[in-house]
């Protein structure tokens, strides 16, 4: 087996992923994960990193601790973007018993601590750009007028300050591990607004990275903007003066809501992990009950503030086009976790797919992001959500998301649309969420219907004008 000496072992990476110059180490090492000379680099660790400094056009330096048999090797990598290719420099190489595997912490318990102090929530997919942010955020974000900030990368948005013992910006340390993080902190672009951003990683059932969630903390006043209203004619005074007040209150509603529900259920996710030693198992129960509640509470709060959005009449969408194919994709790995858990499957658009669409990025995600979740909520475990996507004619695009489940029956095609509407007294749910994705569908020019009955599985079709 070949080890360096104190210098670094270099290596390059093409823009396929091939390790197309090695130093004699890194090429036994990649020999031994099982590549192949002039293949693609077999150690996973650096090709996270080669594929990260590409795609961010910056150099990432980080440690690894890359397998190498029945050992570890910690190793100090640098990737530096050269045209097409990644040069890596590479120290360090120090052997190891391999560590035991330990028990990553509960994802959804560290974001509900997150949620209950943070002044804004967000959620970004695995290339960092931006599916979900709250009002908060949006106003935090978008207060100068700036675009909407719903589709951009984080990078793009933001300058990344690095880390405090001089590493590289823990948001990106945290993407290469697949591992949350707490104190990255960002300056707005274009302004000197500066926040903290935490997050929990988002990981399907292989262990892949889906992206993140998590929220913002202002640092200072000038993070926190107030909310100018725009000058009105005459006419349109009295309209302006009810839209305001229905979007003055629910943003009170959401304010004293909010915080009081992040915080129980924050605790009683504290309480059922018994951080404090051994609780009985009832009361465990109990506190998982608590938590449970509080989350739809939370649910409830957010289909009220879309509800109040989508009802009034100055609803606007920002066309623009769009994939959808790639964002059903989006839409199916941010519900893999939950479909895993009922043992169910997500048939997703193949990688090569394209579907050229024209509509509002946030929106669509939300649309479709509701009928997968309707699809794995309602469909029996074990069972398998299709999404697919098709040309229509008339210049059409379409996402169809079919599960196998009881199905709805045609007299009720058009009812389970209805606000507050539910098919059965007890049925889970606000009964907004279809009603909220058919009002932003038709806001974009398209449409959502049902073209399947009862007991055949329910198939949702959400189409939009083609690109």
């Amino acid at each position: 087996m070949l080890t360096p000496d104190d210098s670094p072992v270099h290596g390059r990476v093409d823009s396929e992923g091939r390790l197309v110059m090695a130093d004699p180490a890194l090429a036994d090492l990649h020999a031994r994960a099982g590549g192949e000379r002039g293949g693609p680099l077999a150690v996973p660790q650096l090709a996270t990193l080669a594929r990260l400094a590409r795609r961010l056009a910056i150099p990432v330096s980080r440690a690894v601790i890359a397998a190498d048999g029945e050992e570890d090797l910690d190793l100090w990598v640098r990737a530096r973007p050269e045209g097409g290719e990644v040069a890596l420099a590479i120290a360090g190489w120090k052997h190891r018993l391999a560590a035991p595997p330990i028990e990553a912490p509960s994802a959804t318990r560290d974001y509900d601590f997150i949620r209950a102090d943070a002044d804004w929530t967000w959620e970004a997919d695995a290339t960092l750009r931006l599916v979900a942010l709250s009002a908060e955020g949006m106003t935090a974000i978008a207060a100068d007028g700036a675009a909407s900030a719903l589709g951009e990368a984080l990078t793009r948005l933001f300058v990344l300050e690095e880390g405090e013992e001089g590493g590289g910006p823990p948001l990106l340390d945290a993407l290469a591990r697949h591992d949350g993080f707490d104190e990255q902190i960002v300056t707005l672009r274009g302004t000197e607004r500066r926040f903290r951003l935490a997050g929990v990683a988002l990981l399907d059932p292989l262990g892949r990275m889906m992206g993140f969630r998590g929220g913002g903390f202002a640092l200072d006043l000038a993070a926190l903007p107030a909310v100018v209203p725009s000058a009105q004619n005459d006419d349109s005074k009295t309209a302006v003066r009810t839209d305001e007040a229905k979007t003055a209150f629910a943003r009170r509603l959401d304010s004293a809501l909010r915080t009081p529900l992040n915080r129980i259920v924050a605790t009683a996710e504290q309480i059922r992990e018994q951080d404090e030693g051994p609780l009985r198992s009832d009361y465990n129960g109990y506190a998982g009950d608590i938590a449970n509640a509080g989350r739809h509470l939370l649910g409830l709060i957010d289909d009220l503030v879309d509800l109040e959005a989508v009802e009034r009449d100055d609803l606007t969408v920002g066309p623009e086009s769009l994939d959808l194919a790639d964002l059903a994709r989006r839409a199916s790995g941010l519900l893999s976790v939950r479909a895993h858990d009922k043992d169910m499957r997500i048939e997703q658009p193949d990688l090569a797919q394209t579907m050229p669409a024209i509509g509002d990025f946030k929106r669509v995600l939300q649309v479709l992001v509701n009928l997968i979740g309707n699809a794995v909520h309602y469909g029996p475990e074990g069972s398998t959500v299709r999404v697919s996507v098709e040309q229509r004619g008339g210049g059409v695009a379409a996402a169809i998301v079919a599960d196998q489940g009881r199905g709805v029956a045609p007299a009720d095609a058009e009812r389970v649309f209805e606000k507050f509407e539910r098919l059965g007294a007890h049925e889970p749910g606000t009964g907004l969420g279809l009603y909220i994705s058919r009002r932003l569908a038709r806001a974009m020019r398209g449409d959502i219907a049902i073209e399947s009955g009862a007991g055949e599985g329910a198939r949702f079709v959400f189409t939009l004008p083609a690109a």
